[in-house]
């Protein structure tokens, strides 16, 4: 039986504990010392926001972040300008990056996210320029892949938010707050049938923990 943490990472705050350079780290996040054997399933660039996974366990660990494993990411994505569905298809079939094609993907315009939280600091929007929201869901992991993807369609990203991790969902976790959870992991297959694999999981409540400022 394995544990997870599942973090709500504000925006500037690095997937790390220690930094030389003063910023934010998840041990502004976390009780000193009680975690201090979990580590990162995967990364989260310092201007995004959203769902980041910390576990204890080395398989499941390898399990959610290693690209073989392709566990689907989706991300609410605030871009410049009033997406066309045009660019949400060129989106789907893949877009030519620096390092090539993108993968097939799984996009649609959405409302903006309920129970939104205001970023710190807010996003510099132009004004008259108006902006919209999309969900995204790819199974790479390309360096900034979202942001580099919106762009290559003429929508450059404003706001990043990830909002699942297979089968884990953010759902109401606010900035900086976490919850853990243990998970039974099946047997480790070669070729996994479905991207978010066969977890079965137990939910704790959210422990709720204002960020230190």
């Amino acid at each position: 039986m394995a544990s997870l943490l599942l973090i709500n990472k504000p925006y500037n705050t690095l997937c790390q504990f220690t930094d030389g350079e003063g910023r934010n780290t998840l041990a502004n996040l976390l009780p000193n010392g009680k975690y201090k054997d979990y580590y990162p399933a995967g990364r989260l660039d310092l201007d995004s926001e959203g769902l980041l996974i910390l576990t204890n366990d080395g398989s499941l660990q390898h399990r959610i972040s290693h690209p073989s494993q392709k566990l689907e990411k989706t991300y609410w994505v605030q871009v410049e300008g009033d997406i066309t569905q045009e660019a949400i298809a060129q989106l789907e079939a893949g877009v030519e990056l620096k390092d090539g094609k993108t993968k097939p993907a799984k996009a649609k315009i959405i409302a903006p996210p309920q129970n939104l939280w205001e970023r710190n600091p807010p996003v510099r929007e132009r004004k008259n320029i108006p902006t919209s929201w999309l969900s995204l869901t790819i199974s790479e992991g390309k360096n900034r892949q979202v942001r580099r993807m919106t762009a290559a369609v003429n929508y450059p990203t404003l706001r990043l938010i990830r909002a699942a991790i297979g089968p884990w969902q953010l759902g109401n976790l606010a900035p900086g707050n976490y919850k853990e959870e243990t998970v039974h992991l099946p047997p480790l297959k070669q070729k996994p049938r479905t991207s978010t694999g066969n977890y079965k999981k137990r939910t704790t409540k959210p422990t709720n923990k204002p960020n230190k400022r």
